[in-house]
């Protein structure tokens, strides 16, 4: 009402004032639906190529998704991309997904909000994880006849990990042939950040009645046990309150000033951020006992189904370790530390990288992914897929 040329009110100096502070308000408090990853085009041979998006794989807890254009040949790399479950929907990481689309075909986990899933469907814990991953990496070797490449994005660096020692040790045809793991918690007593120490900080019964809820009952999955998205949301901006405040400060100047072409740039990256979903009690409460209190990965401890997990057995899968220099949800060292712990892994195998600069969402999104990461990402696959592929031969 106050941005209508007919009301007087908005020629004043209060009018657009106010109606700016109003449209910050509404937009910092309305609720967000899954945004659609929306990849249209990527260049490719200096063309933009057209995109296709296909999910190809339907599972209760999260789907697999396809991603591919016309210029890809035969032999380009299959990489899936293991999105992290931690409040957020896969399409935090589109930016992720269109830069290697430009070298790769891509797949990556689509992962539900528990709240949609019906009680009927069971569980889903840190072991039914690793059997998606297992799974998925099974699809795209059996329907492409290639041995996949896996990147891991954040927490999903841990059943990731996992995953692949398992692979190794079974002898699965379809253990990928790189894992890149990027800003992941392996070893969280390395550099330790707000977000380790609020693990260790409390029992894990304090979270198991702090931040568990019930799905109400006007969702698909009213009753089932889950920690809301929501909270997952409040704790990670309450890291850098100060840093959104000023966000939403820079975009209330933009608007009253008219630049509505920089407030809608900020508009677009809260559209993303606040889209938050919720994810099961079990996967979460077990990730914190695990990964974040016990260190069962690195102590050697951590097992799948009653299986220990030897990652000293990972011999047929590169690794790449990527940390951001000013990282502060996953500290420096935290990632690396996987490839100490591969002890059966060739050196020759084994890369270690710092993105200068970058903090947690730098390393996978943004400028510096785009012109520094994601060149060592494809430069580290196009080395040992080939290899590979001719070993296969």
């Amino acid at each position: 009402m106050l941005k209508n040329p007919a009301n007087p009110w908005g020629y004043t100096g209060l009018g657009p004032m106010a109606a700016s502070a109003m449209d910050v308000f509404a937009h910092a408090t309305a609720s967000y639906d899954k945004p659609a990853f929306g990849i249209s085009e990527v260049p490719s041979g200096g063309k933009n190529r057209q995109v296709e998006e296909a999910t190809v794989l339907n599972k209760p807890f999260g789907d697999l998704k396809r991603f591919c254009h016309e210029s890809l040949n035969e032999d380009a790399p299959r990489l899936l991309i293991v999105a992290p479950m931690s409040g957020h929907y896969a399409t935090l990481l589109r930016g992720t997904v269109e830069r290697m689309l430009e070298s790769c075909e891509v797949y990556i986990t689509d992962w539900a909000d528990a709240k949609t899933v019906p009680l009927h469907e069971g569980t889903f814990d840190l072991d039914d994880y690793i059997d998606y991953v297992i799974e998925f990496l099974g699809h795209i070797h059996e329907t492409t006849g290639h041995r996949p490449n896996m990147m891991a994005v954040c927490q999903p660096s841990v059943p990731a990990f996992a995953a692949t020692a398992l692979m190794n040790l079974h002898k699965d045809p379809a253990t990928p042939a790189t894992l890149t793991m990027m800003g992941g918690p392996i070893d969280t007593r390395c550099s330790p950040t707000t977000v380790n120490n609020l693990a260790m900080d409390r029992p894990i019964e304090w979270f198991r009645q702090s931040v568990i809820a019930k799905v109400p009952m006007n969702h698909h999955g009213a009753g089932r046990e889950v920690y809301p998205g929501f909270l997952q949301l409040a704790g990670f901006m309450s890291m850098n309150l100060g840093s959104h405040m000023m966000s939403h400060y820079e975009m209330f100047k933009h608007l009253t000033a008219g630049d509505d072409d920089s407030a809608q740039a900020t508009k677009d990256f809260y559209d993303e951020y606040r889209s938050v979903c919720d994810m099961t009690a079990e996967f979460y409460l077990q990730t914190v006992e695990e990964v974040f209190q016990k260190h069962s990965i690195p102590n050697g401890e951590f097992r799948h189904k009653g299986e220990i997990v030897d990652l000293g057995k990972i011999a047929d899968t590169a690794l790449l370790a990527i940390e951001g220099e000013r990282d502060d949800i996953s500290g420096l060292g935290q990632t690396k530390a996987a490839l100490d712990l591969a002890t059966g892994l060739a050196a020759s195998k084994k890369r270690y990288y710092m993105a200068e600069g970058a903090g947690h969402y730098g390393i996978f999104n943004g400028s510096k992914w785009r012109d520094k990461v994601a060149p060592e990402v494809e430069s580290f696959i196009a080395q040992h897929a080939r290899s590979r592929l001719k070993a296969v031969a």
